[in-house]
């Protein structure tokens, strides 16, 4: 994959060279106050181009800043609700003792046919 990523931007570089070459032209630019500046096309459509670019990188960086340091607080938010939500070790017993047996009953077959019983343990409750 490394190998694509390289040759594509070496293509890219490849191509851009080419245009430059093939466009080497001078092209005059009218400027408040009757100045004219003769600027090479390649270097006009860089300049446009990074016009366009670098505000719009900034805002992405901003935007991807600011949401790293949501998710950061966000996960430390939810990282101190579940420590303050954690029993202490000796709350409750290490081995759940049965409630009570029920016959499992399948829709096909009778219950009095069943011989397959369930054991449910009790869950412990938590105040929020």
């Amino acid at each position: 994959m490394q190998f694509l990523k390289i040759l594509f931007w070496c293509l890219l570089a490849f191509i851009a060279a080419v245009f430059t070459i093939a466009n080497w032209a001078t092209v005059p630019i009218r400027l408040w106050g009757g100045l004219i500046a003769d600027v090479n096309l390649p270097m006009l459509l860089l300049v446009t181009f990074l016009v366009g670019f670098v505000p719009t990188a900034l805002y992405n960086l901003a935007l991807r800043w600011r949401l790293r340091q949501r998710l950061a607080t966000a996960e430390r938010t939810i990282l101190d609700l579940r420590t303050a939500q954690t029993p202490p070790a000796g709350a409750y017993p290490a081995t759940a003792t049965p409630v009570r047996t029920l016959p499992a009953v399948s829709p096909t077959t009778p219950a009095s046919a069943s011989t397959t019983t369930t054991t449910i343990a009790p869950v412990p409750s938590t105040t929020l």
